[in-house]
């Protein structure tokens, strides 16, 4: 397989680092995967401009580059997706497919972006812990919540070893983000967009809506799984993207 299909790239969402993707790193042995932190997550230097899509699509090409790689299958979660617009944005090259869950191409509306305000001040005055509270209610299903309470609690621990500028950063970087919806008629690349059907933060609708204008894309709804369906329903979820994997030509 990893001489006939490209590397996996997995770019997690927020607010959590690559450990998200770990049942699809334990099942995807057979291709060669790349599941990094994003910059900021586990402290380190900020960047000298700040916190954008950009930076983060650059650090990610950086890394490819590093590898030797020409060119992934991108696969992101959320704001993991946003991201990902930016790199076909800017380095359309590197991207041999697309996989986008739970995530969206329109950009904060006057709301989201106070709401984004607010939460910077919470992680500053109350740290990442809080964030993780605030945020967990929609973050997973209810189906998850009521029948799988140890990934409710694996959610809350991961969020809340955050480091909190990076925690900010990314706020503001998602905050400032573009409108990516006239780039999904320029996607030329095998998609696959996953979401869940219990998703309140990007419900299916949108995330159907948003398939429908990317050429070819292949949309696959995930039962009994919120915002975070790869991880919620992972058996469902790997099974949906192997079979994309199988049958799209990476050129």
């Amino acid at each position: 397989m990893t001489e006939t299909y490209p590397p996996l790239l997995f770019v997690h969402g927020f607010p959590l680092d690559h450990e998200q993707w770990r049942p699809q790193l334990e099942h995807f042995t057979a291709w060669h995967c790349l599941a990094p932190d994003l910059r900021g997550v586990r402290g380190g230097d900020p960047p000298a401009a700040g916190y954008s899509m950009g930076v983060y699509a650059d650090d990610l090409v950086a890394m490819l580059d590093v590898g030797g790689i020409r060119r992934a299958v991108c696969c992101g979660l959320s704001m993991g997706g946003y991201v990902l617009f930016e790199l076909m944005r800017r380095h359309p090259e590197r991207v041999a497919g697309l996989v986008l869950s739970d995530t969206k191409s329109e950009p904060d509306t006057p709301e989201g972006k106070a709401g984004r305000d607010a939460l910077m001040q919470v992680a500053e005055r109350e740290g990442a812990a809080a964030i993780v509270e605030r945020l967990l209610p929609k973050l997973v299903g209810p189906t998850t919540r009521a029948r799988r309470p140890h990934l409710v609690e694996a959610v809350r621990v991961m969020a809340a070893r955050l480091e909190v500028p990076g925690l900010v950063g990314a706020l503001r970087a998602m905050r400032e983000r573009p409108d990516s919806g006239p780039l999904l008629e320029q996607v030329r690349v095998p998609t696959l967009v996953v979401c869940g059907s219990e998703d309140e933060i990007t419900p299916a609708a949108g995330m159907r809506a948003m398939a429908q204008r990317i050429r070819g894309a292949e949309y696959v709804e995930v039962p009994e799984a919120g915002h975070l369906a790869p991880l919620e329903r992972p058996e469902f979820v790997n099974r949906a993207l192997e079979d994309f994997l199988l049958r799209a030509s990476f050129r």
